[in-house]
């Protein structure tokens, strides 16, 4: 789909289109659905809510042809129908965004729009015609891309942008988004919604997959939760509300927890004195920022996307250079010291992109858990496996990881199980700070309060936490201090007390009243 090829579906609004009929799936002896009936309705939104593990993505690999289910049927207008691959779901209208990006760095965001179905003529492909579509999808989704920049120059939410715009451009009658908004700025999310609805007023059926409760309460029509593979509610917007959703996903309503209380802050731990970080283009994302924690202390870092979160908190850990200003650790400047060095000082960042940045794909669950440690079990040129074991069954248990153990394939755990294994890899190489850059992405609500209650723990034992995050819901968790970022400088800074009208109107974000 583009603004240059509009596409129109017939049918009735709001008829059912594609079924899952009792369908389960078993991997061997684990049963990730057990009998699941679902609806997709013509020209609407149908939301799919679920814990990690839930069942969500099983059930939607079957409905787009990657997987078959054990038993159960799939009927598509009517009747019945089996998909043999991905390809074949698509030839028939279904597309789906994948949560974790597909796209290939090195290419280009018209290459990789166009990966596979290439537009070809006599005389080769026609470069020129996808040029002309890519720049209408990015005109559709309001970004300024060029269809010849390579992927890997993007920025995280502009990479998921190019995702989108390439499930869009198969001009799909049913298109499912696994968590399309995970790495966007709200006002990308709001082009995003725009799209949605012009494709729902054209006929295109929708199913929103989103750990964003209250986002995609905007907009779905339709609200499914799956839980432990089985399907516990159904009903209608008009009929449902955040505290339906959570009771329904998790079996209660509860919070993401509270600021650690009951002890002392320790000495100042990390110091960061006026610190700019510079783009090639001249442009400061970081302007001159100052800021000291205190051991013990958490800190929520809330900014909108472009606010210089992410920079700040790379130049801190030493993945990008600082132009201005220098950074302290225990009083000590460690503005000149390697990524590694600063690791072996006690100083560590969780990445916003544990895909790319915090795991290794074909490593297993213990070998990503232990990457960060190997000096703790090599012996001059040998490596100790039982110490190795050891350290990976101790950060199992003491990040509750859920997994068959080391061996297994980090591909095989959830979001919210992968997440925890890359805050554990940091975390056993003994920080006195940790860094987190959006430490929730991807993951719902179940394990972003496991991971929220980790990080509390870990402060009770004197390490200092700074976590970014561009969800106001999540500064009024377990931060002791709640700082604003905008355009690269702090613009507030609160305690645990205040409200997200506040935050929200010192980051420069309109607040609806």
């Amino acid at each position: 789909m583009s603004t240059a090829e509009p596409i129109a579906i017939g049918g009735t609004k709001g008829e059912v289109v594609l079924s899952a009929r009792n369908v389960a799936k078993s991997y061997g002896s684990v049963h990730a659905l057990k009998g699941v009936n679902f609806d997709i309705h013509r020209g609407q939104v149908t939301t799919l809510f679920g814990e990690n593990g839930a069942g969500k993505s099983t059930l939607m690999r079957i409905l787009s042809g990657v997987t078959p289910p054990t038993s159960g049927a799939i009927v598509l207008d009517g009747a019945p129908v089996v998909f043999s691959s991905a390809n074949e779901a698509r030839e028939r209208g279904i597309s789906i965004i994948h949560q974790e990006l597909s796209l290939a760095p090195n290419l280009s965001v018209r290459d990789n729009i166009f990966m596979g179905r290439e537009i070809q003529t006599a005389t080769g492909v026609d470069f020129a015609r996808e040029d002309e579509i890519t720049r209408a999808l990015m005109e559709e989704l309001e970004e300024d891309i060029d269809p010849a920049t390579p992927v890997e120059e993007l920025r995280l939410g502009q990479q998921q942008i190019v995702e989108i715009a390439r499930a869009l451009s198969v001009k799909s009658r049913i298109l499912i988004m696994d968590e399309p908004t995970s790495a966007l700025s709200a006002s990308e999310v709001e082009v995003l919604f725009k799209v949605i609805r012009d494709l729902t007023s054209r006929g295109v059926s929708i199913v929103y997959i989103s750990h964003h409760l209250e986002e995609a309460l905007q907009i779905t029509d339709h609200a499914v939760v799956l839980r432990d593979g089985t399907m516990t509610a159904s009903a209608e917007r008009r009929d449902i509300d955040l505290e339906w959703i959570v009771r329904n996903m998790v079996g209660e309503n509860f919070d993401l927890g509270s600021p650690p209380s009951g002890y002392a802050f320790g000495p100042v731990a990390l110091a960061i004195r006026d610190a700019s970080v510079t783009l090639p283009s001249g442009v400061d994302v970081v302007d001159r920022l100052s800021l000291e924690v205190r051991a013990g202390e958490i800190v929520c870092i809330y900014g909108l996307m472009g606010a210089g979160r992410t920079e700040l908190l790379e130049a801190v850990a030493g993945r990008v250079q600082l132009s201005g200003g220098d950074v302290r650790l225990h009083g000590e400047d460690v503005s000149r010291l390697s990524i590694g060095e600063r690791i072996g000082a006690g100083l560590v960042l969780v990445p916003e992109d544990r895909q790319r940045d915090g795991l290794v794909q074909t490593m297993s669950v213990g070998e990503n858990l232990s990457l960060a440690s190997i000096k703790a079990f090599t012996r001059r040129f040998f490596t100790s496996r039982r110490i190795e074991d050891e350290l990976v069954n101790a950060s199992i248990r003491s990040v509750t990881v859920k997994t068959s153990g080391g061996a297994a394939a980090i591909g095989s755990l959830s979001g919210g199980n992968q997440q925890k294994v890359v805050i554990g890899k940091m975390l056993a190489t003994h920080p006195s700070v940790v860094l987190l850059d959006e430490p929730s992405r991807g993951i719902d609500i179940g394990a972003k309060a496991e991971v929220f209650k980790l990080l509390a723990e870990r402060a009770r034992d004197g390490i200092a936490v700074v976590f970014s995050t561009s969800e106001v819901g999540e500064c009024l968790s377990i931060a002791h201090r709640i700082i604003v970022m905008s355009r690269g400088r702090i613009t507030a800074e609160f305690g645990s007390d205040v409200t997200k009208e506040r935050i929200m109107a010192a980051s420069g974000e309109a607040v609806a009243h």
